[in-house]
């Protein structure tokens, strides 16, 4: 049995880690680490678990939670994991983090976008970014995985095969992408409360938002150039999923069938993607729950333009189902292993 510790167990993302640990057949949770909530049984907090986990929430100890077990996910606030990470790596054990804390490969664009010193720079030579499909040799053979943002994560995998092909102009790509609420997390905030929500969308963090520097990097390392793109997130009333859009304008003259080929080449032996034929566009109920990223595309011959439009669950393949994912390629099990399962439609 894999033996695991979650530090920041009580938020959507470490919940749906929690959820997700509870149906793994190979994992034994050892600590559930709450600051807010230490003390309280996690059926208190959160009563979907009574009768399923009965645990008690601690407060943050790295000795008590290192002690007896093989990984731990630490699913904190940016910021807050880089001061404790370096710990939980001394003590030899493996390391999720569902931060940015540790998804650069250059500490100057980590301080840039999240105007902050790093204090371990030295553990992002470590580091992997943990997005599977893309570094899974990488994943493998290291003890601590930045693992990706939902944003990060489609936006990257829709454009990832266009730039290897070198399919598309790299000058002018753009992503519009539309986030659900627990997107935000679950901190209270008025932008947040339900009469803010619903039936309402906005834009916000516009050429600003933190994601793009992530969506940079990565691209630019598929693309071997240096990638600067406009990424604009939206939140829509919705409670989860992530559903982006991708503009890019193509170097030759492409008929959509052609592109599609290209996708489903590139991702043949990714069992999480799943491309769509000619005519289908994703949506966000179609992944609801799920690890699955669905990706449609489209050619506007009129522009010569490109559109990719892909979804995904932005509390599981964004967070906890990609984080499975990522435990799995450590342990070397099977993958699929504990989110092997079909979306929710309703």
């Amino acid at each position: 049995m894999i033996k695991v510790s979650v530090l920041g167990a009580t938020g959507y993302a470490g919940i749906e880690l929690v959820r997700l640990l509870v149906l793994h057949p190979q994992v034994q949770i050892m600590h559930l680490v709450s600051n807010s909530y230490a003390g309280k049984k996690l059926e208190e907090v959160y009563p979907n678990f009574k009768n399923v986990l009965d645990i008690t929430l601690e407060e943050l100890n790295v000795e008590a939670v290192c002690n007896d077990v093989d990984i731990a996910f630490t699913a904190l606030p940016h910021g807050a994991s880089k001061e404790v990470i370096p710990q939980l790596m001394e003590k030899g054990i493996k390391v999720i983090d569902f931060s940015g804390d540790y998804r650069y490969k250059n500490e100057s664009v980590y301080e840039k976008w999240y105007g902050e010193p790093h204090s371990s720079p030295e553990l992002l030579k470590k580091s992997v970014y943990g997005l599977c499909e893309l570094h899974r040799s990488d994943i493998a053979k290291t003890n601590l995985v930045g693992n990706p943002g939902c944003y990060t994560t489609c936006s990257i995998l829709a454009l990832a095969p266009l730039l290897k092909n070198r399919m598309i102009d790299t000058k002018n790509i753009i992503i519009d992408a539309k986030s659900g609420a627990t997107g935000a997390g679950r901190a209270i905030s008025l932008d947040l409360h339900f009469c803010e929500c619903t039936e309402n969308i906005k834009a916000y963090k516009i050429a600003t938002h933190r994601h793009t520097s992530e969506i940079e990097q990565e691209l630019s390392l598929i693309a071997g150039e240096n990638i600067t793109l406009s990424f604009t997130p939206h939140l829509m009333p919705i409670k989860r999923g992530i559903l982006s859009t991708c503009y890019a304008n193509l170097r030759g003259e492409y008929k959509a069938k052609e592109i599609i080929d290209v996708f489903k080449k590139y991702y043949n032996n990714e069992y999480f993607v799943r491309v769509y034929d000619e005519g289908s566009l994703p949506e966000t109920n179609h992944v609801a729950t799920s690890n699955f990223v669905d990706i449609g595309i489209v050619v506007d011959e009129r522009l010569n333009r490109v559109v990719v439009v892909s979804c995904l669950d932005n509390l599981i393949k964004g967070a906890a189902g990609q984080a499975l994912q990522n435990m799995n390629i450590l342990f070397a099990i099977d993958e699929k292993t504990g989110i092997d399962t079909p979306p929710l439609y309703l």
